[in-house]
């Protein structure tokens, strides 16, 4: 029977690839009031990201994340560069990637969508609103999706 809790039977890995350190704090905040066990990863720029997925250079012993939250704006590769490489990655493609992101920009939601996005979001400005988007993305693809296993 279930009983409602939001428990999940394994820890799970995710990527945060995220520039600014304000948005990495606020987003390790939001997890850790959460109810998930989880382990979050950050790399701060698109190179690093594809490195990390990859197991290249100092990232050799990483453990491929279960899902990815990824900014579009980054330095050395952008959003939509990593993601493209994701997607077209057969070892990689099958992990959810979710843009969190500040531009609302209809341009930008197409083509993340295009390249194979599974989530688009806005990063709200508010902190409240941002505690509760990073709560929503939580209890949906932590909770209720059932997320691929990928082997490393």
């Amino acid at each position: 029977m279930d009983d409602g809790s939001k428990t999940v039977n394994r820890t799970v890995n995710i990527l945060l690839v995220e520039d600014n350190p304000a948005d990495v704090l606020l987003t390790m905040e939001a997890l850790k009031e959460g109810d998930i066990s989880h382990e979050l990863n950050v790399v701060n720029d698109g190179a690093e990201a594809i490195a990390y997925l990859r197991r290249k250079g100092k990232f050799t012993d990483a453990v491929l994340p279960d899902i990815i939250l990824l900014d579009i704006n980054l330095p050395k590769k952008n959003g939509f560069e990593v993601l493209a490489e994701i997607k077209e990655d057969p070892r990689l493609k099958s992990i959810p990637v979710i843009i969190l992101t500040t531009s609302s920009a209809k341009q930008d939601i197409r083509k993340a969508y295009d390249l194979h996005a599974n989530c688009y979001i806005v990063k709200p400005l508010d902190f409240d609103a941002f505690l509760n988007v990073v709560r929503s993305i939580e209890d949906f693809w932590l909770t209720v999706a059932k997320l691929p296993r990928v082997t490393n």
